[in-house]
C-alpha cells in the first residue's frame, strides 16, 4: 500500500513541492522528500499513519470478535434439549438431517463443571440485541468529543472498556439473564464510541489522495474480527468451553489497548516519533481541516443537508442485510442447513473474509481513480457503492432460491458479502467529504440511524422465520435485497463528495476567530 517513500500520491507545497499536483517526476518529488526528511530510515519505509492504520485495523478486529463471539457462545450456553422439553417444542425441519446426525437432540456438551443455561428463545433474543441498546446512545456524542478533543483517548477507552466488561461476562450469565443484558448494553455503550473516534483521528491525519485507503484499511479490521472470531469461537467452546471465549477475547483487547496509548497521537503535530517530512507532508496536504472544531457545530445546515441525509438513509438501508447476516446467519445455518457448531461457525465467517479482502482493494481502487483524475470524488463514491450492493443483493435473493443446496448457498452468500465489501470506499466515508472538521460528528449521527437496523432486522428476521420455512428465509434475503437497491439508488441521486457550504463557512469563522480578524464579505 505504501512505498519507502512518504508519500505515494503528494507532497508539501514547501521548497518547489507543490501539494495539489499530481506528481509527474518521481525522482523530483522523492529528492524533495528527502532533502525534508530527517526521521529515521524506520519512518520513511513504514509512515506512521500507515502505523495508525494497522493499530486501527488490530482495534477494530477486537472489537468485532467482542461483538460477534457472544452469538456463537450462545449456541454452547444454552442447554438446549431441556429448554425444549421445558417447553414442549417440536421442531420443524424445512431441509433434512445430514446423514448420521442425531435426529432427537441438537445439544451442545460441554466439558465438565461448564454451567448451561435454560434461557427460552424470548430471552435469547434480548441478550443478544443488548448490545444495540448500548451503542445507539454513545455514537453522537463519542462524535462530537472526539472531533473537539481528538479521537485517540475515545477510540482506546472505547476499546478497552469493552474488553474489560467482556471478560466480566461469564459471572454476569451465573448471575441472572439480567445482569448478562445489563452487561451487554454497557459494552455497546463503551463500543459505540469506536467508529466516529476514527473518523476524527483520520480528519487530522489522513492526507486526501489517501482517505480511501487508510480508511478502508483500517476500518475493515471489523470483517476481519467476524471473520476470524466466528469460528475460533466455536472451536474455544468445544473446547475449552464458553467462558474461555471471553477470557481470552477480552485479554486480547486490553493488550491491543496498552500498544495504542503508547504508539498513538491525537494529531501529527504532536507524535513522538514522526519524521519531519512526513509530519508537514500530512499538515500542507490537509490544510485547516486537519483541525477540531469548536464547541458549536452548525446543526441546523446538517439537519437541512441534503447529501447529509442520503447517507444516513443509504446506510440505514445497506445495514439492514449486514445485520441481518451478521446476527441471523448462524441461525439460518443450523436451523436450516443443519451445519454441526464447528461448519456453522466456520461458514458463517466466510463472507466477512471475502468482504474484507474486497474493502481493503476497493480503498485502493478509489484513490487511484480520484488522484488519476479518472473520475471526480462525488462520481467515485456513487459508482463504488452501486458497484458493491447491486451484485450483493442479487446473490442474497439467489440464496432464498436455492433450497437445502449447501455449496451455493455458502457460494452465494460469500460472493454477495465480498462484492458488497466495495461500499466501503463509497458511502460509508462520504462524511469526510462534504465536511472534513465535523467528520468524527457527522459519522456519530449517520452511524446511530446505521443502528437501528440491527435492533429491528432480527425482530423482522423473527417474525418471517417462526415457521422456519425456507419461504419465510425468501421473504428475509428479499427485504434486505430491495433495502440494498433503494439505499444505493438514493445516494446515487443526491449524494455528493464535495465540501458542503456550510463545513467552509464555519471553517472561515473559526479562522478569523483563531487571527482575531473582521470577517470580509464574499
Amino acid at each position: 500500500m505504501y512505498g519507502c517513500i512518504i508519500s505515494t500520491d503528494i507532497m508539501p507545497e514547501q521548497n518547489g513541492c507543490s501539494i495539489n499536483a499530481i506528481r509527474s517526476d518521481e525522482s523530483e518529488d522523492t529528492d524533495c522528500l528527502i532533502e525534508k526528511n530527517t526521521g529515521p530510515v524506520l519512518h520513511r519505509c513504514c509512515p506512521i499513519r500507515l502505523q495508525l492504520a494497522t493499530l486501527m485495523f488490530f482495534g477494530f478486529a477486537v472489537v468485532y470478535a467482542l461483538r460477534v463471539n457472544f452469538s456463537v457462545a450462545m449456541v454452547a450456553m444454552v442447554n438446549t434439549s431441556d429448554s425444549k422439553r421445558v417447553l414442549n417444542h417440536s421442531v420443524v425441519r424445512a431441509c433434512p438431517l445430514p446423514s448420521g446426525k442425531d435426529n432427537t437432540s441438537d445439544t451442545f456438551e460441554q466439558p465438565e463443571g461448564i454451567p448451561q443455561y435454560l434461557w427460552d428463545p424470548e430471552t435469547q433474543g434480548w441478550l443478544l440485541g443488548g448490545f444495540f441498546f448500548g451503542y445507539l446512545c454513545t455514537q453522537i456524542p463519542g462524535g462530537y468529543l472526539s472531533g473537539h478533543y481528538g479521537g485517540r483517548l475515545f477510540l482506546g477507552l472505547g476499546v478497552l472498556c469493552t474488553a474489560v466488561l467482556t471478560l466480566l461476562t461469564p459471572l454476569a450469565a451465573q448471575l441472572g439473564p439480567t445482569w448478562l443484558f445489563v452487561l451487554r448494553a454497557l459494552e455497546g455503550f463503551g463500543e459505540g464510541v469506536t467508529f466516529p473516534a476514527m473518523m476524527a483521528l483520520w480528519t487530522r491525519w489522513a492526507p486526501p489522495l489517501e482517505r480511501s485507503r487508510l480508511m478502508t484499511f483500517s476500518g475493515s479490521g471489523a470483517n476481519f474480527g467476524a471473520f476470524v472470531a466466528l469460528p475460533l469461537t466455536g472451536y474455544i467452546c468445544q473446547t475449552l468451553g464458553w467462558p474461555a471465549v471471553f477470557y481470552i477475547c477480552g485479554g486480547v483487547g486490553c493488550i491491543w489497548a496498552v500498544f495504542w496509548f503508547v504508539l498513538v497521537s491525537n494529531d501529527p503535530r504532536t507524535h513522538r516519533w514522526i519524521s519531519h517530512g512526513e509530519r508537514e507532508y500530512i499538515i500542507n496536504s490537509i490544510g485547516p481541516q486537519g483541525t477540531g472544531h469548536g464547541w458549536s457545530v452548525p446543526l441546523l445546515h446538517m439537519l437541512l443537508s441534503v447529501p447529509l441525509w442520503a447517507i444516513i438513509i443509504t446506510q440505514m438501508c445497506l445495514n439492514w442485510s449486514y445485520y441481518t447476516l451478521l446476527t441471523s446467519l448462524p441461525t439460518y445455518m443450523d436451523n436450516i442447513l443443519h451445519f454441526d457448531l464447528k461448519s456453522n461457525s466456520f461458514l458463517s465467517g466466510l463472507p466477512y473474509l471475502g468482504a474484507w479482502l474486497f474493502s481493503v482493494l476497493s480503498g485502493v481502487v478509489a484513490d487511484s481513480l480520484i488522484e488519476r483524475g479518472v473520475f471526480s470524488v462525488t462520481t467515485v463514491r456513487k459508482l463504488l457503492t452501486f458497484a458493491g450492493v447491486l451484485p450483493s443483493a442479487a446473490f442474497l435473493v439467489a440464496v432464498g432460491y436455492v433450497g437445502c443446496d449447501h455449496i451455493l448457498t455458502v457460494t452465494f452468500l460469500t460472493l454477495g458479502s465480498t462484492i458488497g465489501g466495495a461500499s466501503a470506499s463509497g458511502v460509508f466515508i462520504n462524511q469526510i467529504d462534504i465536511a472534513p472538521q465535523f467528520a468524527g460528528f457527522l459519522l456519530g449521527i449517520t452511524n446511530t440511524f446505521g443502528t437501528i437496523p440491527g435492533v429491528v432486522a432480527p425482530i423482522v428476521t423473527g417474525y418471517f422465520t417462526e415457521d422456519h420455512t425456507l419461504a419465510g428465509w425468501r421473504k428475509v434475503f428479499w427485504v434486505a435485497a430491495l433495502t440494498n437497491v433503494v439505499g444505493a439508488v438514493i445516494f446515487t441521486i443526491f449524494g455528493s463528495g464535495n465540501v458542503q457550504p456550510w463545513a467552509l463557512m464555519e471553517e472561515k469563522r473559526e479562522e478569523v476567530e483563531a487571527n482575531g480578524t473582521t470577517p470580509v464579505p464574499t
